[in-house]
């Protein structure tokens, strides 16, 4: 089965187009940072126009670079949340009306289900059973996963989540959006043990997490270092690192007490904040200690994306579930309420 994917969830507009026995053909993406740099953060109603501007170009272009038409497409997969409401309906609504117009069917997908399962676009997938650490854009969550539909929330965070957090912090310190990328380009730069901040919730059993504690005890180093006069670059670099280190620590205490918990020693980590080469390296070396391994997707597969889109549609689509010609979107939808396969 030939599947078109469409991701417009936020601020990234992605196509691809994704056959169920050769794999990933083709894919584009089209970022939306330029646009919304200068607010500081995403602006919903330029997300949806644009994303209304690109859809079609990058559609033309996936099916150009894997020498295919519109003819070849057996069936569309598209993102139908969660997310901003506007962006959604755009890539809806553009997947039903192709879905119409082809005659094929169409199949709206979740988004972290999506970045779930970005992974098994790579050589040596997972397996079945494994917990995931889903962290992107404003969730955080650790989940039992046993098949596609078949998740446990195992826990989530309470307010600001792991990407959220960056994207705050790195806004305080003056640094540009997208915070995460940047908050890791300084810390790189910084020197361990200077600034040591909290590992929120760490000290209390349970699996949930909270990061608006952590990202006010950086706001206050900050403040602290400026009425010093100390805000030198080495000292923007010692904070980012400062930062990064106690989410890394965090994440990777409460991953540990997920895999105890169920006995499993696989790890997948999604999301934007996945393509983090601390938390890649930190859980790395808590998996070997464990005798297990951990799995994540490439780094352009880490953010939003068509590819991942086009998978899962695809694996839902050979299950037999498929939409009617109505348009909904959902910008809240809870992961655990998909049905099994």
């Amino acid at each position: 089965m030939l599947v078109l994917g469409l991701e417009t969830s936020c601020d990234e507009t992605g196509v691809a187009l994704y056959d169920s026995e050769r794999g990933l053909l083709a894919d584009a993406l089209f970022s939306q940072i330029d646009l919304h740099r200068v607010y500081g953060g995403v602006v919903p109603e330029l997300a949806s126009r644009d994303h209304v501007k690109r859809m079609l170009p990058l559609i033309r272009q996936v099916l150009a670079e894997a020498g295919r038409d519109a003819a070849d497409i057996q069936a569309i997969a598209y993102t139908a949340g969660p997310g901003l409401v506007g962006a959604l309906l755009v890539g809806a609504s553009c997947a039903q009306a192709l879905a119409f117009a082809w005659g094929v069917p169409a199949v709206g997908v979740h988004h972290m289900e999506g970045h779930l399962l970005a992974p098994m676009l790579e050589e040596q997938p997972p397996q079945f059973p494994f917990v995931a650490l889903l962290v992107s854009g404003g969730h955080t969550q650790l989940v039992r996963v046993d098949g596609i539909g078949r998740y446990e929330l195992l826990g989530e965070s309470i307010d600001d989540a792991a990407g959220e957090a960056f994207d705050k912090t790195a806004k305080l310190m003056g640094l540009p959006y997208p915070g995460g990328p940047e908050i890791a380009r300084l810390a790189e730069q910084g020197v361990a043990g200077r600034f040591k901040f909290p590992r929120p919730m760490t000290d209390r059993p349970g699996l949930e997490f909270s990061f608006s504690g952590l990202k006010t005890s950086a706001l206050n180093a900050w403040q602290q270092c400026q009425q010093a006069g100390d805000l030198t670059e080495q000292t923007r670099c010692d904070i980012a690192r400062g930062f990064q280190e106690a989410v890394v620590d965090t994440l990777t205490i409460k991953c540990q007490r997920a895999l105890k918990q169920t006995g499993l020693n696989s790890l997948v980590i999604a999301g934007g904040v996945s393509a983090n080469q601390a938390l890649r390296q930190s859980l790395e070396q808590m998996l070997a200690g464990l005798k297990g391994r951990v799995f994540y997707a490439r780094p352009r597969f880490c953010t939003d994306n068509g590819a991942m889109i086009a998978y899962a549609g695809c694996q839902r689509l050979l299950a037999g579930q498929h939409e009617g010609l109505a348009i909904s979107v959902q910008a809240r939808w809870p992961m655990d309420s998909l049905p099994p396969l």
